[in-house]
């Protein structure tokens, strides 16, 4: 079969380009490939289900843009298809002199980025938010809450209903590009299943791969610079009789050194309240289960000079994060920085999720998006947070990017 758009990967970053495509090009034919049995199953399924307002971002960077598109888009989208969504807030908390410091920059970037915010000093912050302690908090009224995987169900279902081919189970092995087409063989029936296989071609590919982005794009035979490094990210839910200790979503103030937000307080869309993540190194791309080895993943992070040059420069916070993640007593005291009325019994395990972070030769995280291109090929080889918030206009970039060539 020959089409004129193939997207693999079922995440809502290619869901979304794929949506982008099939409304720009009616009755042009497009193809979703996705190994898994169903759509949002890694990191689209598994993060906090925040509709972030744009806060953190360099003022000028694709994160920051599409952060604040991507908040309005996605709200809007909600109520198209009656998802449900809530404008919950979320406040930044300081605990510190130090970190009221970077509270004060943290706002001034955010000032820059056009988001509306009030800063709350501590009275007010207690008054709003009594079980929080901080010495001062930045409000951010339009952050919200939402699942990921329900926006993924119903582009999905638009997708079908415009007539394009949905294929899930499907593990890419082969990708090749020629003068007017790519050629994409594929193992169907899901992960193990070796002995059926499948060709397509295309004259559009574009790869939304996730923790497999760096694989893809090197099999497609891109000279790629960069490695996925998984970091695991483990969250606790709070127990039933204490869910209601919050109303906003409570974050602690970041450091802009790292790319991670920090352990921070989620009420979900569901009624449960979350703890967490930590950001700790995985050893295997999709293990979720705890102590979860792939050597073929653990050999791809440890042969990869970049990910030594990281350790090195990181060592002191990466001890940090594995303390957090062996011990559940440590990962409460930080907790309890902001959240003093938590108890060892408050927190109950929930599944973790898995980072697929880019990481150059010189260590370097990359913290904004990264995409690859030849003649008929795009590959979105990093889609960091806030990528689930930013997708939908994340898919119309990816669509002009494809189709310019």
């Amino acid at each position: 079969m020959r089409y004129e758009f193939c997207i693999i990967g079922g995440g809502i970053v290619g869901l979304a380009a794929a949506r982008a495509l099939s409304r720009r090009h009616p009755g042009a034919g497009i193809l979703v490939l996705e190994k898994e049995a169903g759509f949002a199953v890694h990191q689209t399924g598994h993060n906090s289900g925040v509709i972030h307002a744009g806060l953190y971002y360099k003022p000028g960077s694709l994160k920051a843009v599409l952060c604040k598109q991507g908040a309005d888009a996605t709200r809007a989208f909600c109520e198209q298809h009656a998802i449900p969504y809530e404008t919950r807030g979320k406040l930044v908390v300081a605990t510190s002199e130090f970190e009221r410091g970077r509270m004060d920059r943290l706002a001034e970037t955010a000032r820059e980025n056009g988001i509306s915010i009030e800063l709350l000093d501590a009275q007010e912050l207690r008054r709003r938010e009594p079980n929080v302690a901080g010495i001062g908090a930045i409000l951010s009224p339009m952050s919200g809450i939402v699942d990921y995987r329900r926006i993924c169900q119903a582009i999905a279902s638009e997708l079908r209903e415009a007539g394009a081919v949905l294929r899930t189970g499907v593990r890419v092995t082969r990708i090749r590009e020629s003068g007017n087409e790519v050629e994409i063989v594929g193992n169907v029936g899901g992960p193990g299943a070796g002995r059926d296989s499948e060709s397509w071609g295309c004259s559009r590919l574009i790869v939304c791969a996730g923790l497999q982005s760096d694989r893809l794009a090197r099999e497609a035979g891109l000279a790629i610079q960069h490695r996925i490094v998984p970091f695991r990210g483990e969250y606790y839910a709070i127990r039933a009789e204490k869910r209601a200790i919050v109303h906003h979503m409570i974050y602690p103030v970041p450091d802009p050194a790292l790319p991670f937000l920090g352990i921070h307080l989620t009420p979900m869309i569901d009624g449960r309240l979350t703890v967490g993540p930590n950001a700790v190194l995985g050893m295997a791309r999709e293990g979720y289960p705890r102590l979860s080895v792939a050597p073929r993943d653990l050999a791809d992070t440890l042969a990869f000079p970049g990910f030594w040059k990281l350790a090195r420069r990181d060592w002191r916070s990466g001890l940090s994060e594995l303390g957090r993640s062996l011990s559940r007593r440590r990962y409460l005291a930080e907790c309890r920085r902001y959240a003093p009325g938590l108890e060892l019994a408050d927190l109950t395990p929930m599944p973790a999720g898995i980072r697929a972070q880019a990481v150059l030769r010189d260590g370097s995280m990359v913290q904004d998006f990264l995409f690859l291109q030849t003649p008929r090929m795009l590959h979105v080889c990093n889609a960091p947070s806030p990528a689930a918030t930013s997708a939908l206009p994340i898919g119309e970039m990816i669509a002009d990017r494809a189709t310019a060539a």
